[in-house]
Order: C-alpha cells, then sequence, then structure tokens
C-alpha cells in the first residue's frame, strides 16, 4: 500500500486574516482543494479577511512592500520598485495587470473560487466581533455562511489535523 501523507489527514481550518486579491488565493485554493480530497474543511474569515465574505466584492491589490512580486513583462520578469507603488493609481493598474494575466492564463476568479467552497460544503466562519468591528450587516454577506468567534475557531482547530493562518 502506498504511504500517502494525506491518509491521516482529515480535517483542516483556515484563518483567512487578508482580503487583498494576491491573498484572497491561498486560502481558497488550498480550502477547495483540501476538500476536494475528501478533508472537512473550515475557514475563519477575520479582520481583513472577512470582506472576502461580502456579496460584493472589491478586492484592492497592493504592490507595496513585496518585493517579490514579478510580473512577466516583455519577454522576461519585472519587478516594480516599491517607490513606485505610492504613485496614484498604480496600485490599481497593478491590480488590474494581475487580474488580466489571471484571466490569460485560466486562474479562476476569487468569486468562482468561493462558489467552489460553498459547493464543496466548506464551513466558513464569519467573526462576529469584527463583523461589529467594521460595521458589517450579516446582509452584507453571502449566503451559507454562519457566526462565530474565537472560542468557535479554537473548537474546530482543537480538532483539526491541519492548521493554517494566511
Amino acid at each position: 500500500m502506498p504511504d500517502d501523507a494525506t491518509d491521516n489527514a482529515k480535517s483542516m481550518s483556515i484563518i483567512v486574516t487578508k482580503g487583498s486579491l494576491d491573498w484572497a488565493y491561498p486560502p481558497f485554493i488550498l480550502g477547495t482543494t483540501a476538500a476536494a480530497m475528501d478533508m472537512k474543511v473550515t475557514m475563519f474569515f477575520t479582520f481583513y479577511g472577512l470582506p472576502l465574505l461580502k456579496k460584493k466584492l472589491n478586492m484592492k491589490f497592493t504592490p507595496l512592500g513585496n518585493p517579490a512580486m514579478e510580473m512577466p513583462m516583455f519577454g522576461g520578469h519585472m519587478a516594480m520598485p516599491n517607490i513606485m507603488s505610492v504613485l496614484p493609481g498604480v496600485g490599481g493598474a497593478a491590480g488590474k495587470m494581475m487580474k488580466n494575466l489571471m484571466a490569460k492564463k485560466g486562474v479562476a476568479s476569487i468569486e468562482d473560487l468561493r462558489e467552489a467552497s460553498i459547493d464543496l460544503d466548506i464551513r466558513m466562519i464569519a467573526c462576529q466581533m469584527t463583523l461589529d468591528l467594521f460595521e458589517y450587516s450579516t446582509d452584507d454577506m453571502i449566503d451559507g455562511i454562519e457566526l462565530g468567534g474565537a472560542a468557535t475557531y479554537m473548537e474546530v482547530a482543537a480538532k483539526s489535523d491541519i492548521n493554517l493562518f494566511i
């Protein structure tokens, strides 16, 4: 019998703390992949990750402070100097470039990955404290999520085989 690293992994929890375009991908990709591999997945959305559960997504992208960001350009890879990030409109242009590149390469959108998460029965918990702190309403959020707090997450994490903080 082959030794498979996921044989013992039955569940995974992910704390989602960031909601920018580039930080939204890792939790959704890892979560949907684990769920497709028959793992029970819970995603806990808190602080700046909470807006990823809003019905209308308005994700920003910022290259500021991300020296590893290199975009394929002119047959090579070009990094953006941090000084450029402070210029008006550069973040929006970089975000548009990233979205176009992802579409061109066939990368699923965050909306598609979020829908797949729902279809795969991933448990998505919105942090009640963050909801109150940022004055969001449950009416702002997609259907199918639940509300909870740190104790709710800790109950899940204590029983999970894999715990990720993204």
